[in-house]
C-alpha cells in the first residue's frame, strides 16, 4: 500500500475522532454548569434554611422572655402609682374579663410598693357577671387595705358595665366630654316569623319542658316567657342601682331618669354625683396620690392565650344563646 493511499485512508479516522472529541467536550461543559448550578442551589436553600430557623427560633425566645417578663412579680420597693387598664367591653374572655383584672388588682394591692391604684376604665359596658366580679373584688380589696386608695379615671366612656365597676372606687375622675352613666339593663334578640311566613320556610322545633324553646327567634312570641325575661332584667337592674347606691353614697343626687339609661357628659356626671372631678391618670397620680412613678400593672396576654380564652368565651356565648334563645341579659 503506497504512502498516498495510507493518508487517504487514515484523514477521516482522525475527523471523526476530533468530532468525537469536541462533541463530548461540549457535554462535559454543559454537565459541569448544571452540577456547578444544582450545588449552588443546595447552597441557597440551606441558607435560607438556616436563616428560617433562627427566625422562628428569635421569635420562640422573645415569645418566652414575654411571658416571663409579664407574668413576673412586679413587686417593687420603689414607691409608685398603680395603674390598671379595663379597655373595651367587658365579657367573658376577653382582656378586660374578671379573670384578666382581677389578678391585676391583687400584685397591685400587695405590692408594698404602691401607694395607690388607678384603674382606667374605657369601655361601653358589657356582662353583669364581669363587672360584678369586679365590683366585688375591688370592695373585698379596699377592706383588707384600707389605707392603699383606689380611684377611677374615665376615659372617652364609662357606661352601663364600666359604670358598675367604677363605683366600687374611692372616687371617679372624668373628662369634661367623657360619656357617664347608661344605668340599665338590655337583653336584644331578632324575630323571624314573619319573614319565614313569606318564604314559606315552616320552624320544626321539639323540645321536652314547656320553657326549653324560651324566647326562640324563630317562633312567635309566648307572653308568658316575654313577660319572664323582662322580670329577670328588671331584678338586674336593681341590683345594678344598688351597687351605684351603695358605691356613691350621699354624693348621689339622684333624678327621676337617672337610672332610666340614659347617659351624661362628664362635666353633668360631676353635677350629679356619678363622678368626684376632672383629671387624668398623670394629674391623679402626680396630684391627689401625690406619686408620678407609675407602673403598669395590666395583664397582657399573647396571641395562644388570648385565641384560647376567646374559644372558650364563645363556647359559653353559644351556650348561653341557644338557653335564651339569642339573647342574654347585658350592660350596655
Amino acid at each position: 500500500m503506497s504512502n498516498e493511499h495510507y493518508e487517504n485512508t487514515s484523514r477521516p479516522a482522525l475527523q471523526d475522532a476530533s468530532a468525537y472529541s469536541k462533541k463530548d467536550g461540549w457535554e462535559r461543559d454543559v454537565l459541569e454548569k448544571l452540577a456547578f448550578a444544582s450545588l449552588r442551589e443546595l447552597r441557597a436553600r440551606r441558607r435560607w434554611s438556616t436563616f428560617f430557623k433562627l427566625v422562628t427560633l428569635s421569635i420562640v425566645a422573645f415569645a418566652i422572655w414575654m411571658a416571663m417578663d409579664f407574668g413576673a412579680d412586679k413587686s417593687s420597693v420603689t414607691a409608685h402609682t398603680a395603674l390598671i387598664e379595663i379597655d373595651g367591653t367587658i365579657e367573658a374572655g376577653g382582656r378586660s374579663a374578671a379573670d384578666a383584672v382581677i389578678p391585676a388588682l391583687n400584685k397591685a394591692y400587695a405590692d408594698s410598693g404602691s401607694v395607690g391604684i388607678i384603674m382606667h376604665i374605657n369601655s361601653p359596658g358589657g356582662s353583669p357577671v364581669q363587672a360584678g366580679i369586679i365590683n366585688d373584688e375591688i370592695s373585698r380589696l379596699r377592706k383588707i387595705y384600707p389605707k392603699k386608695p383606689l380611684y377611677v379615671v374615665v376615659g372617652e366612656m364609662c357606661a352601663s358595665g364600666g359604670y358598675y365597676v367604677a363605683v366600687a372606687a374611692d372616687k371617679v375622675f372624668v373628662n369634661k366630654a367623657s360619656i357617664v352613666g347608661s344605668i340599665g339593663v338590655l337583653m336584644d334578640g331578632f324575630g323571624f316569623t314573619g319573614l319565614m311566613e313569606k318564604a314559606g320556610v315552616e320552624r320544626r322545633l321539639l323540645t321536652a319542658g314547656e320553657n326549653k324553646g324560651f324566647l326562640d327567634p324563630f317562633s312567635p312570641q309566648v307572653p308568658k316567657q316575654k313577660e319572664y325575661a323582662q322580670s329577670m332584667v328588671n331584678e338586674i337592674h336593681q341590683q345594678f342601682i344598688g351597687v351605684v347606691r351603695s358605691g356613691r353614697g350621699t354624693r348621689l343626687k339622684e333624678t327621676p331618669d337617672m337610672f332610666s339609661g340614659l347617659f351624661w357628659s362628664g362635666s353633668k356626671a360631676v353635677e350629679l354625683g356619678l363622678a368626684d372631678g376632672f383629671g387624668t391618670v398623670d394629674s391623679v397620680a402626680r396630684d391627689v396620690l401625690k406619686m408620678e412613678n407609675i407602673v403598669d400593672y395590666t395583664q397582657h396576654e399573647g396571641l395562644p392565650e388570648r385565641v384560647l380564652k376567646k374559644f372558650g368565651a364563645e363556647v359559653g356565648t353559644a351556650a348561653m344563646k341557644s338557653i335564651w334563645g339569642g339573647a342574654a341579659p347585658t350592660l350596655r
